[in-house]
């Protein structure tokens, strides 16, 4: 494109010299001209200065419409620019209270706007004309690491049939920028935010890609890792050589008495892996601090450097055509000496002028934040209605509450979940999920368990054991990661066909026991595409692929248990989609009429109403939906046991979506790990 521009310029500027020189000869010149001249030479000439004449007028025309085009461009920046200007100017004026930085951003935001391409900003303008399109019930996403998918960039290109034949429009690449293997933390240890990954392509590969799924109507969602970046980041090596300009974009201390005063609020995040906050260097003499691991430096937002910077890199990745930025680790990004250095109110300014420039330069971009707390408590990361900040953010609590019900068969913390979700504005977004490429952490209500007799350690411990497999009857296979010893508390890691029992039938070759394992996969996936918000695959699950424990034998990932669940794509199982024989088939074709069901029913959108439903049964769990006159009740059953639903929805008759058969939801029966989508027909 750049190319074409420029021989087009060097072309106008041809033709406008050739204009000059008819201009500067003077008639003088002409009569100068002594030499007898053929008629048709003569003709020639004239046809060749009114060809030049023509030529003059059309670049002058080209230059117009170029201009015109240009003033329109300048309408619409400044349109938007002017709406948030005094917002963003008091946010960051009370923040930094540097007026040249504050103007120098702005500069860069109309720098970074005039480079965003055609396409994209059409992209911008439709979506400004339907803010809420992200809210709408044909939105699916997929979660996929780009290597283990497909190789590369190119590869995922060119298994985007495959993607929509998965129902899928919009996909989570996950981590792809550069970083350095061996200390990497799976891609979110950064080392140049504007380069990727040489194994995964280049940025030109990201473009193509981008573009790709732009024409198939497919979003594309990237982690933007802020909070820190790599020790190998250019950066971090200027620091690390003493600059003190550099230095200053991270926390450095030269002896230990301030680390430890942070130490006394901090708390650690991976104690076992990673102990403390602070990572000493000897050939630095310096303290620095590291709230994940020691290669990956924390960032210091108080330097307005750094916050510029870092949304220029913002910007710059959103041109390449990303529409959703997911914001890794949002709750850490300030720093204040005496607290717990989480959720502070900086960080929230910081998230408001995010939102405030990405609408101003690239106003179809939206932010997802990374905030792994209870729903409620994570409620003031989507700001207000009048000044909003992340437009959706992760139910991480509900997916850990979930494997908790299918470790007890008792949904009652579930649906008091549940509950508090459904009693949340409409307007806030979740993304719902059951496995994602992280840990399950144990982060439930505790309060609520321990009236139930339930200790926070000994029920941990058991919801460990009992998807290790050893406790519970469980039939689920997987592995504790970051087990802690001395406090007993550990994380898990496993796929979602792996937890449900699949693993273990397969490796039995126990078929009874595997048409139950099936069928309790699919009806987590009904639960979850029920839940208000837009529901996420983790790449694998549409074929039900099982924990890979070949990552033991690469040393990069052996001490990392994580790996499990982050196996190869394994395209000879997904090449049996169109078996309905075979487990993949099963799977595959069951969730893809899921999709299908909540892509056509209008009482699947974000902003329903949503509500749970009494069962009088622990092991199931009611849930409705409405929205236009439409309304739509589920019952999950989540036992190994045949349950009645003792409900009496006699408000109408009710059709089962799935068989078309007129279903009375009056005591219901429903099968072991089975479950039901009844929509109202009358």
């Amino acid at each position: 494109m750049g190319s074409r521009s420029t021989r087009k310029k060097k072309k106008a500027v041809a033709r406008r010299a050739a204009a000059e020189n008819l201009k500067v000869q003077t008639k003088q010149e002409a009569e100068e001209q002594t030499v007898q001249v053929d008629p048709e030479v003569m003709d020639s000439e004239a046809q060749a200065e009114e060809e030049t004449r023509a030529e003059a007028a059309e670049v002058q025309a080209e230059e117009e419409t170029d201009s015109q085009n240009q003033d329109k461009r300048d309408r619409v920046f400044v349109r938007r620019f002017e709406k948030h200007l005094d917002e963003l100017k008091w946010l960051y004026i009370e923040l930094y209270e540097n007026d040249s930085m504050f103007a120098e951003l702005c500069d860069n935001l109309y720098r970074f706007y005039e480079e965003r391409n055609k396409e994209l900003k059409g992209i911008d303008s439709a979506r400004e004309a339907d803010p809420n399109w992200y809210k709408s019930n044909d939105m699916l996403g997929m979660m996929l690491y780009i290597d283990n998918f497909a190789g590369n960039m190119k590869g995922v290109q060119e298994k985007l049939d495959y993607l929509e034949k998965c129902n899928v429009n919009y996909i989570h690449l996950m981590p792809f920028l550069d970083t350095v293997e061996g200390r990497s933390d799976g891609g979110y240890a950064v080392a140049d935010f504007r380069k990727v990954q040489e194994k995964l392509g280049t940025m030109e590969d990201l473009e193509d890609l981008t573009a790709a799924c732009h024409k198939k109507n497919m979003n594309v969602c990237m982690d933007f890792v802020m909070n820190h970046t790599s020790q190998d980041h250019e950066w971090a090596k200027r620091a690390r050589q003493g600059d003190g300009e550099y230095m200053s974009r991270y926390f450095f201390f030269n002896n230990d008495t301030i680390p430890k005063m942070y130490e006394q609020t901090v708390p650690q995040v991976f104690p076992t892996t990673a102990p403390g906050n602070f990572t000493w260097l000897p050939d630095v003499g310096h303290f620095v601090m590291t709230s994940f691991y020691p290669y990956q430096w924390d960032l210091n937002y108080k330097n307005p450097r750094v916050f510029n910077e870092m949304m220029y890199n913002f910007l710059y990745l959103a041109n390449k055509g990303i529409d959703i930025i997911r914001i890794d680790a949002v709750p850490y990004i300030w720093k204040e000496l005496g607290t717990q250095c989480r959720n502070l109110k900086q960080v929230h300014t910081i998230v408001r002028m995010m939102r405030i420039i990405s609408e101003i330069v690239c106003p179809s971009v939206l932010l997802l934040g990374e905030v792994v707390m209870e729903p409620e408590k994570v409620v003031p990361y989507f700001g207000t209605v009048e000044k909003p900040e992340c437009h959706m953010l992760y139910n991480v609590t509900t997916m850990a509450t979930t494997w908790h019900t299918v470790a007890t068969r008792d949904v009652s913390l579930l649906k008091k979940q549940l509950d508090i979700v459904n009693g949340l504005p409409k307007e806030y977004v979740f993304l719902n999920y059951l496995r994602c490429h992280d840990d399950i952490g144990w982060g439930l209500d505790y309060g609520t368990l321990m009236t139930e007799g339930k200790g926070e350690r000994s029920h941990k411990q058991y919801l460990n054991d009992y998807f290790q497999g050893i406790a519970g009857e469980s039939n689920s296979r997987g592995e504790l990661y970051n087990a802690d010893p001395v406090s007993g508390d550990a994380r898990f890691c496993a796929t979602t066909a792996s937890m449900c029992g699949i693993e273990k039938a397969g490796f039995e070759q126990d078929a009874a026991a595997m048409e139950r394992a099936i069928r309790f996969d699919v009806t987590l996936h009904a639960y979850m595409f029920m839940q208000s918000g837009i529901p996420v695959l983790y790449s694998g699950d549409e074929i039900a692929q099982v924990n890979d424990y070949t990552y033991k034998e690469d040393s990069n990932k052996a001490d990392d248990s994580r790996y499990i669940h982050r196996g190869r794509m394994n395209w000879e199982n997904a090449a049996k989609t169109n078996d309905p024989s075979t487990v993949e088939g099963k799977i595959f074709g069951s969730l893809g009429k899921l999709e299908k069901i909540r892509k056509s029913e209008k009482a699947f959108v974000s902003y329903a109403d949503s509500w749970t439903i009494d069962t009088w049964d622990a092991g199931i769990l009611g849930m409705g939906r409405y929205y236009d006159g439409d309304k739509i009740i589920g019952f999950f059953n989540f036992s190994e046991n045949d349950r009645i639903a003792w409900v009496n929805e006699t408000d109408g008759i009710y059709e089962d979506i799935l068989t078309g058969q007129i279903v009375q939801p009056v005591a219901l029966n429903v099968p072991a790990y089975g479950f039901y989508y009844l929509k109202k027909i009358n």
